[in-house]
């Protein structure tokens, strides 16, 4: 077998393997360090221009064809420019490969021109080919040595053929081919391990990202409000549930006095003396109560405030619940020897109201006796029906139409001196609610509209107004009367179970009424009138809400 057959051989075996290989796409470092290839290339070729023009080649150089030497010169200058000019952002590796051979020919070329080793254009050879291996990996890279390795010992052979003294040059062209196998595999060991410690840092930068956009999603989805202030007062993070519980749109950068001055009053309190507990406020007038927290960052020099905000009207109203839950077991438990005795007494006290023997003031006694055994026992109705209350059943509802009958049948049990009035706005205001609860409801806040409203006035009288709130586009009712109104210091206790400020109340028929409203995702809230009297408001849940 020849020398020729067997170097077509491997250069067959060499074209498959390449033509079979998978091209790896060059990432940002890759074009990076094509850019500086395109460049170091230009530089050589400027060199052994300015090589040539002066003629300092002969003196330093053995050439076996200058002329030829002096054309591939600046064949490879010209052609390296237009490479970098052309292949600045390569879509393929394929182009990569082609650039690679192409800079390995010209330089086997201008080797064998510059007369072989003692050029030294065969160390620029090496240069190319550990590159190549940076750019181009695996069997890829090897193959750009082989052809490196191939063309010296190649070349080396043919200028023997021409010139004797270059017999001598067989070890030092092979050592060039050795080095240049040897160049690749270096460079490819090093770059393999750059990969792979830059994918761990990409992977673990990667997981970075992704814990801190699951942190802030979870903060973000806290019903918790969470702030983040500087020194200043300056707020550098807020979640949703803060911005919903402050009834603000967007307080990043925001200082914190006018947009939530009770807020800061509590955070100085609490930096006067952090043993207390901060105070409870509420952002807006209808909003709930909060209850601030606070806790100190320490950045190197640099201290933020920590803000939790909770909503403790949930606590509370959970606290309710169970409180009224236990008292509902109870008073079921002991409701049959609790009513027992109290019929009897309530019985007994009739047949004593009937005697003819008694003066006016054991009568007025007796009828004392009457009229705390129903007190009583409505306070025990009530207390069962919390216990067993059932569970609400919406359906759609035209508020508009509904009022108006639910006006006109409660109009009929009502005296002359008593007036009822209903007032809509809006073409059609629908929700979702259980209509026996709602009843319910509002049966309980007119009665007691119509009470207070007959504490001022001979015409005792309540409005129900219809309309649609324009911020929330919610329906709303609200149920208003010209009676004294709810004392300031009053406010906050008005929904809870047995606050009453009259002597025969129960003090559940507002906690019960809240209770039901919130059943049917309805809320119900109190507003003082300016012109006097007392307003509740319901505010309805979307039609589509429930279903």
């Amino acid at each position: 077998m020849t020398t020729g057959t067997a170097a077509r051989r491997i250069w067959t075996r060499a074209a498959l393997r390449v033509a079979t290989e998978s091209l790896t796409f060059l990432g940002h470092q890759g074009r990076r360090i094509l850019r500086l290839y395109h460049l170091y290339r230009v530089a050589i070729g400027l060199v052994l221009v300015l090589l040539i023009s002066s003629d300092l080649h002969n003196d330093l150089m053995h050439m076996s064809n200058p002329a030829a030497f002096h054309y591939g010169a600046w064949l490879y200058l010209i052609l390296n420019i237009l490479v970098a000019v052309l292949l600045q952002n390569p879509k393929r590796e394929l182009p990569v490969l082609a650039l690679a051979l192409l800079d390995v020919t010209l330089l086997a070329a201008l080797f064998y021109f510059a007369g072989g080793t003692p050029s030294g254009i065969g160390n620029l050879l090496i240069v190319a080919v550990a590159i190549a291996n940076i750019l181009l990996h695996g069997r890829i890279g090897f193959f750009i040595a082989a052809v490196a390795a191939t063309g010296l010992i190649y070349l080396t052979f043919y200028l023997n053929l021409s010139d004797s003294a270059a017999s001598s040059q067989y070890v030092q062209a092979a050592a060039l081919g050795t080095l240049c196998f040897a160049a690749a595999l270096l460079v490819q060991g090093l770059t393999r391990r750059l990969q792979v410690s830059e994918s761990l840092a990409r992977q673990r930068a990667e997981e970075v990202a992704n814990l801190e956009a699951l942190n802030a999603q979870i903060l973000q989805r806290m019903r918790t409000g969470i702030l983040v202030l500087d020194p200043q007062e300056r707020v550098l993070l807020a979640n949703q549930g803060a911005l919903e519980l402050l009834g603000q749109q967007e307080l990043i950068g925001e200082r914190l006095a006018p947009r939530c001055p009770d807020l800061l009053k509590a955070l100085q309190q609490w930096r006067d003396n952090p043993t207390l507990r901060p105070r409870n406020f509420k952002a807006i007038p209808d909003g709930a109560t909060l209850q601030p927290s606070f806790a100190m960052l320490q950045h190197g020099v640099k201290q933020d405030t920590l803000v939790f905000l909770e909503d403790i009207s949930q606590i509370t109203q959970k606290a309710q619940q169970l409180k009224l839950a236990s008292l509902g077991r109870l008073t079921a438990s002991i409701a049959h020897e609790i009513r027992n005795p109290l019929g009897a007494i309530s019985h007994a006290a009739q047949l004593l109201q009937e005697s003819e023997a008694l003066d006016a003031a054991d009568l007025r006694l007796t009828q004392i006796i009457q009229d705390h055994s129903r007190r009583m026992n409505l306070v025990i109705e009530n207390v069962l029906q919390l216990s067993r209350r059932r569970q609400a059943e919406p359906q759609l509802l035209d508020l508009k139409y509904w009022i108006h009958r639910f006006a006109s049948e409660f109009r009929e049990s009502l005296p002359a001196n008593q007036r009822l009035h209903v007032e809509t706005q809006g073409s059609s205001l629908q929700t979702r609610m259980d209509p026996n609860q709602l009843i319910q409801v509002l049966t309980n806040l007119v009665q007691n509209g119509l009470r207070y409203s007959g504490q001022q006035h001979q015409q005792a009288q309540v409005w129900l107004r219809v309309f649609r709130d324009e911020a929330s586009d919610l329906p709303v009712l609200e149920i208003l009367d010209d009676g004294p109104g709810v004392a300031p210091e009053q406010l906050q206790n008005i929904f809870e179970p047995f606050f009453t400020t009259e002597s025969k109340g129960t003090g559940l028929g507002l906690y019960i009424s809240r209770e039901l409203c919130e059943s049917n995702q309805a809320r119900l809230d109190y507003r003082q009138r300016d012109e006097g009297g007392s307003c509740f408001r319901i505010v309805f849940a979307h039609p589509r809400k429930l279903g």
